[in-house]
């Protein structure tokens, strides 16, 4: 079976998504990449990314709305979803961990 592809998306990429994309990396029949919305992201969002997405997870409704506003043509084959994570958090802190795996639950299952 072929693994569920995920494209986690925050502002910058140095926080929210790099913390998702590490969580659930070695997640069975799982792939994670991940990128930022910013023009100074640390890796920016790309119409080659959104193609390889099947899952496309943003942190927050305005990650939704630029996504839509800038690449539309990109994302019809994809699902997009929000986790409603506001950037309150630094890189793999434990309680954006434990919110990340609640709020991804719904979509990959909780970790073995």
């Amino acid at each position: 079976m072929e693994p569920l592809r995920i494209l986690f998306l925050c502002s910058r990429n140095r926080r929210r998504s790099p913390t998702a994309e590490r969580l659930f990396a070695d997640r069975a029949g799982v792939e994670t990449a991940s990128a930022g919305l910013a023009p100074d992201a640390e890796e920016r969002v790309t119409p080659d990314l959104l193609h390889w997405a099947q899952l496309i997870v943003v942190m927050e409704p305005v990650h939704r709305r630029r996504l839509q506003r800038h690449f539309a043509a990109h994302l019809g084959h994809a699902r997009v979803v929000c986790l409603d994570i506001p950037d309150h958090y630094d890189f793999m802190e434990p309680a954006l961990i434990e919110r990340l795996e609640a709020r991804m639950a719904a979509h990959i299952g909780r970790s073995q």
